[in-house]
């Protein structure tokens, strides 16, 4: 999938609050969006190389978005708006032989939450979940890299589709191409790793794929394992 807009390079200087960072970009601090609201604590440190994607709106405060990180020479997608976008991008086009639908609507009503997909294909309705993962650690990722209520209650929304008869789906996008297992984040928020594994007892799917991004580009790359 191709990531439109102008793109430059600079060097990370902070982050004042939770979407607001600094950066240096030819020797001028710059401020800029940060599209993600997670702590990513062992991505956004001083001097690493950042990528920054001007906004489309020239009357924005800031000019630009925080886009992407190179750690340890991987390059990594922090913009948690792209994995939507990529998953609608290859669902329609067929590239996830687990994800086989022709119908595809991003965003419904369901329950007391907006779950991110509706598919269908003939008979079969599913609800599918997308979370964005950037935290991974000695080829592990995990998720949340910070506490969400939110999320919990997606997984639960979940559980009471796959019980109503839907087949139910969680996908966890990672955006990076250099995590081999995926678990949640016990010692950041426990109760999403609790509700988690209760949906996967419920019969809810589990899936995380790593991704090969290039600024410019991303695609979904691998399917990993899941380890509860």
């Amino acid at each position: 999938m191709k990531i439109e807009g102008e793109f430059l390079d600079g060097e990370f200087i902070s982050r004042p609050n939770r979407f607001l960072g600094i950066v240096s970009v030819k020797g001028k601090h710059v401020q800029c969006f940060i599209p993600n609201p997670g702590r990513m604590f062992e991505l956004l440190v001083p001097k690493i190389h950042v990528f920054l994607r001007r906004a489309l709106n020239p009357n924005r405060k800031t000019a630009f978005d925080l886009v992407g990180v190179e750690y340890r020479s991987v390059l990594v997608s922090i913009d948690s708006n792209i994995p939507n976008k990529l998953l609608y991008h290859s669902i329609i086009r067929k590239k996830i032989p687990e994800l086989q639908y022709s119908l595809v609507k991003p965003e419904i009503s369901f329950g007391n939450s907006r779950i991110d997909f509706f598919l269908q294909e003939n008979s079969e309705k599913c609800l599918m979940e997308v979370k964005s993962c950037t935290l991974v650690e000695d080829g592990w990722a995990r998720f949340p890299d910070a506490p969400t209520k939110r999320g919990s209650r997606h997984v639960r929304e979940l559980i009471d589709a796959k019980k109503k008869g839907f087949r139910a789906v969680i996908f966890f996008c990672i955006q990076r191409n250099d995590a081999i297992k995926f678990s949640p984040n016990d010692e950041t928020d426990p109760e999403f790793g609790r509700t988690l594994r209760k949906a996967a007892r419920s019969g809810v799917e589990i899936l995380a794929f790593t991704c090969n991004y290039s600024i410019t580009e991303i695609e979904l790359d691998k399917r990993i394992k899941i380890e509860l």
